[in-house]
């Protein structure tokens, strides 16, 4: 069983919902990354998700793509990406999950890559531009190297659909809040509940939802049916700015205790 899984398992009994937070490697400071993985731990993170810097993300709306402008110049790579991984994992338990898209995955390497991922101490991957049905060599790849594999839910998803993601997913599946691009927002679409009674009555998976997390408010309305939220543009906007790792550290504390 791997960390993903226990982590699950132990905030079902505890009957909580996993907070995961999404940081971009190397912002808004360079060697902000390992401090803020613990930082966010201590305040309470459940799992970190980590992006991996891209220049032409499909997925990602401005504020996301603005700190891997950041993490860009401050020379962050795939390979770089990887280094951090492994040097947090010299401190830390906690789930690491990496979100990026192929065109780095390919340009590192696909077998090369899924090796030293799991060297690294990465549990589990986000690929928004896989499509599912593509993924047989992907989802080989992670099981072979221990991996978990984690597929989008989209609102338009039928309910096949989302049963069928869930089943590809290995220990869980990740709701998009909205249909378009990551980004804090102040609300969510009319259907938003029916989409998650949707999701919930047609996975036997738990489910986290991202996109557009900002408050405590939206956590504790998305926890009474998800077994987890995805916060990042929001978190990432509280640490603009801040041009020292303290700080950089201090203010993502800040935020996400706010989100307790």
């Amino acid at each position: 069983m791997n960390r993903i899984s226990l982590k699950f398992q132990e905030y079902q009994k505890l009957k909580k919902a996993v907070i995961v937070p999404y940081i971009s490697p190397e912002f808004p400071v360079k060697g902000s990354t390992v401090p803020l993985i613990l930082a966010l731990e201590r305040s309470g993170a459940s799992m970190i998700e980590v992006g991996i810097p891209f220049s032409d993300p499909l997925a990602d709306g401005p504020t996301i793509q603005h700190s891997s402008e950041i993490a860009i110049k401050h020379g962050v790579t795939l390979t770089k990406v990887l280094e951090l991984v492994k040097e947090a994992r010299t401190h830390t338990s906690i789930p690491i999950i990496l979100m990026g898209y192929v065109n780095p995955i390919m340009s590192y390497g696909f077998d090369r890559f899924f090796e030293a991922a799991a060297a690294a101490g990465v549990d589990g991957l986000i690929v928004p531009d896989l499509p599912p049905e593509e993924s047989d060599d992907f989802r080989t790849q992670c099981k072979k190297h221990g991996l978990s594999t984690i597929f989008l839910i989209a609102p338009t998803s039928p309910d096949k659909r989302i049963r069928y993601i869930d089943s590809l997913s290995t220990d869980f599946s990740y709701c998009v809040s909205v249909t378009g691009v990551t980004g804090a927002r102040t609300s969510f679409g009319g259907n938003f509940d029916d989409f998650l009674g949707r999701v919930k009555k047609n996975t036997s998976k738990p489910f986290v939802v991202g996109f557009g997390i900002k408050s405590k408010e939206q956590v504790d309305r998305i926890a009474s049916t998800a077994n987890g939220v995805v916060v990042g543009s929001a978190l990432l906007q509280a640490m603009e700015g801040k041009t020292t790792v303290e700080d950089a550290a201090a203010a993502a504390s800040k935020f996400l205790s706010s989100l307790m």
